[in-house]
């Protein structure tokens, strides 16, 4: 794992005890520090190593802490410690700080970060693809894959490649990225921030944190990441989907959201200095992410796709524009009251499937612009659409909404999905 100089003899307490919370707390004992540590659960605080002292950061003095590191999962607008960090002169941070505090014991190395509401999660994986193809070291990391504190460092030339959450980039006070990217901005998480204005101020910081001899890339598609665009002083790429004309030879990479995503992947491989044909050999081989438009089978000429983390109707917009003869299960826990975002490629749905809590009022939305079924559950809107689909037709799940109402998360959902087509008799 990575493990700093930086922390030894450094005292810090650990709210949350998940997989990143577990991992931080190893990382800092492995490197020396004290640590206090607490999770509400207590089959996580039985997973925390010896020598963690177990107590909760709100009901001990935080004074002379030298941080306090939250869960990214922890609502800092409206969570106690929040008050109490402050009140003691602590900051508060996330492990992503901590891996910047650890960056200078690390062999010389270059941070690529990319932020955005939608598209980051396949950029990075993208960007990372396409930099360990090309032969350089490299490790992917933040709100995707495991956690990068627990990683063991790359050596001297690597490149680390991070997923940053406004919500990380929010609990990140040093961490200035040698390439920053920004996908785009759209309304999302507003129950965290005073506004939509602030939520996109948040993703501006990961720019602001920037040193004046590295370099933005901003896929200026929409008015907030213009306006950042507008506010970079240092080198910056302006790029956008229509520099992607052809994306035939990629199958992992359809639909326009994807052609935004290659054009940044490109600029940042540009940045590095990788070759135009390693870029390319990097798009063709590029597996794509599981509930992020994967293809889950093919049926009787009947194309079945499971794009679940599509959570809001923002991201599921491009995956219906990706297909022109849609059986689209959509619904769930709505986030907002309209379809309006998805409207335009309503002329690719044949029919549409609704479950979940918000079946009935998608239903209603729908209805006037297609034939739709009130479905329920999943497994009954696979049946149903499966039934209805011939050949040449894509039977997607995109559902537009989260998925606590009847899943655990949007990956358990996409499972689900999964098992439903594989039932299919």
């Amino acid at each position: 794992m990575i493990v700093s100089g930086a922390f030894r003899g450094k005292r810090y307490a650990v709210l949350g005890l998940a997989r990143s919370g577990l991992a931080t707390v190893g990382a800092l004992v492995a490197s020396g520090a004290e640590v206090v540590a607490w999770d509400s659960r207590e089959e996580a605080r039985a997973q925390v190593p010896e020598g963690v002292t177990l107590a909760d950061p709100l009901e001990i003095d935080l004074a002379g802490f030298d941080g306090v590191v939250v869960s990214p999962g922890v609502p800092i607008n409206r969570h106690p410690i929040a008050d109490r960090a402050h009140a003691a002169k602590v900051p508060l941070i996330g492990d992503i700080e901590l891996f910047s505090l650890a960056r200078p014991t690390l062999p010389p190395h270059k941070v690529v970060g990319i932020t955005g509401t939608n598209g980051k999660s396949t950029t990075t994986a993208l960007i990372h693809h396409i930099i360990a193809g090309a032969g350089i070291p490299a490790r992917m990391g933040g709100n995707i894959g495991l956690p990068i504190l627990s990683q063991e460092p790359l050596p001297e030339g690597g490149v680390y490649v991070l997923e940053l959450s406004s919500y990380q980039i929010d609990l990140t006070h040093s961490l200035g990225c040698d390439v920053a990217v920004l996908t785009n901005i759209t309304p999302d998480h507003l129950d965290r921030y005073d506004g939509f204005s602030d939520y996109a101020a948040a993703k501006e910081r990961l720019f602001t944190l920037q040193h004046v001899d590295q370099v933005a890339v901003i896929a200026t598609e929409d008015d907030p990441s213009k306006m950042i665009a507008s506010r970079i002083n240092h080198r910056l790429y302006r790029v956008a989907s229509t520099s992607v004309s052809d994306q035939s030879a990629w199958p992992a990479l359809q639909g326009p959201h994807n052609a935004q995503n290659v054009a940044c992947a490109r600029a940042v491989a540009a940045v590095l200095g990788i070759s135009d044909a390693d870029v390319e050999k990097g798009l063709r081989s590029y597996p794509g992410l599981p509930h992020r438009m994967e293809r889950v089978a093919e049926r009787k000429g009947v194309l079945f796709v499971n794009d679940s983390k599509a959570t809001n109707p923002t991201s599921s917009a491009p995956a219906l524009a990706a297909y022109p003869s849609v059986h689209w299960i959509v619904g769930g826990l709505a986030k907002a009251d309209d379809l309006d975002a998805c409207a335009p490629h309503f002329s690719h749905v044949k029919a549409a499937y609704t479950i979940g809590d918000a079946a009935e009022l998608f239903a209603g939305l729908l209805a006037p612009h297609m034939k739709v079924t009130v479905s329920g559950t999943l497994d009954a809107a696979v049946r149903a659409a499966a039934a209805a689909a011939v050949a040449g037709d894509t039977v997607l799940l995109s559902p537009a909404c989260a998925s606590f109402d009847q899943f655990s998360d949007y990956e358990a959902r996409g499972a689900a999905f999964r098992a439903a087509v594989e039932a299919l008799s």
